[in-house]
């Protein structure tokens, strides 16, 4: 008869199964949190290899290398002490409007050859390519020229489109724009001349850095970068801190995080600077570029492990801890009251102190005296 009827077949036969299997139903109500155990155990294993790099950009800037280089250098030292986590750079408007030396020298170059190009003296063998374009042109200050009038015009037009929406159609604009404002931002790094330093901020973020602008007043950025450090190991977010600085003002910290049994390294260019004194491991900037950081890293790890684990073996008496795990010292004299000397004796145990006295301690027992003693 129910096979006339599929439809109400159907229906029974669920209501059947939620019949004879209730937990099915129950667990699709229920929800089952995850034990904090685990939770914990993810956390603390996740602090225990982060590390967190600080760097003081008005005491240590990247002068002689190019930022984005010495960049990821340094994140490539940082990673053999373990997951690096957060990377800072505090500085002043000062320091990043400076432009060091070595690019002075670049630009003046450009500069002459461009006048030598223009005058037809100097024929460069291969082309300007414009990279976001494509085309291609004999003399740089042309390639300079058409960036500026048509591709530097079209990025302006972006920004100011992005800018100007709001909720929904500003999300729609940035996904649109979004590759070509990177393929702008990757051309014009290389065509361009930044109107503003060297573009040491732009380098260090795009590298992965968080860079924090501070007044012009003096000592602005160390108190900036030492709050930060403190702030870090108030809340236990990184097990090692590495200090891109020579200046001593940062002592106090390094020996505040060495009291929190927290890693220190340190970059600096010093060979024996206070804060490589104080700091369980230092490097120079040479060392970090050529990559013996971190070949020596692996053994300033491993004398970190055996350290942690001879902290571990070391044995404190905690009184408190004792007395709960073996009772209290106050149950043995309980039991020391309850005790019943008597004073008197049979005697013999006096007897046989006087036995054993009564000879000299050199005098040994020979086998005639021992047979007596065992016919007495």
């Amino acid at each position: 008869m129910l096979h006339l009827f599929p439809s109400i077949n159907n229906s029974v036969q669920s209501i059947r199964f939620k019949t004879l299997n209730p937990c099915i139903s129950l667990s699709r109500l229920c929800h089952f949190k995850a034990k904090r155990g685990f939770d914990s155990l993810n956390q603390t294993s996740s602090v225990q290899n982060s590390v967190a790099v600080f760097w003081d950009l008005d005491n240590k800037p990247p002068n002689a290398f190019p930022p984005f280089e010495a960049v990821v250098k340094l994140k490539t030292a940082a990673s053999s002490f373990g997951v690096v986590r957060s990377m800072v750079a505090y500085a002043n408007q000062h320091s990043f409007s400076y432009v060091p030396k070595a690019v002075r020298e670049q630009r003046r170059e450009r500069k002459l050859l461009n006048q030598l190009e223009n005058k037809g003296v100097i024929k460069s063998i291969d082309p300007y390519v414009c990279k976001v374009c494509g085309r291609r042109f004999y003399t740089n200050e042309k390639l300079v020229n058409h960036f500026k009038q048509i591709h530097e015009r079209e990025h302006q037009k972006r920004v100011n489109q992005i800018e100007s929406a709001r909720g929904s159609r500003r999300v729609k604009l940035v996904g649109k724009y979004s590759m070509k404002m990177e393929k702008y931002k990757n051309a014009a790094r290389e065509v361009l001349t930044p109107k503003v330093g060297y573009g040491l901020a732009d380098e260090l973020k795009r590298a992965g850095f968080w860079v924090g602008t501070v007044s012009n007043r003096p000592q602005a950025a160390d108190v900036a970068l030492r709050d930060h450090m403190v702030d870090v190991m108030d809340k236990r977010k990184a097990e090692c801190l590495m200090l891109v600085s020579d200046d001593s003002d940062f002592v106090g910290v390094l020996k505040e995080a060495k009291l929190r049994c927290l890693k220190t390294v340190v970059v600096g260019d010093a060979d024996d600077g206070a804060l490589k004194r104080v700091a369980d491991a230092g490097f120079s900037w040479t060392e970090i570029l050529k990559g013996k950081a971190k070949k020596e890293a692996v053994s300033v790890v491993g004398k970190w492990k055996d350290r942690d684990i001879l902290k571990k073996l070391e044995w404190t008496y905690d009184p408190e801890v004792e007395r709960k795990l073996y009772g209290s010292e106050d149950m043995f004299d309980d039991e020391s009251e309850d005790l019943d000397f008597d004073g008197s004796d049979d005697g013999n145990s006096s007897d046989y102190i006087h036995k054993e006295d009564s000879g000299a301690w050199w005098e040994l027992d020979t086998e005639s005296d021992a047979d007596s003693s065992k016919s007495q």
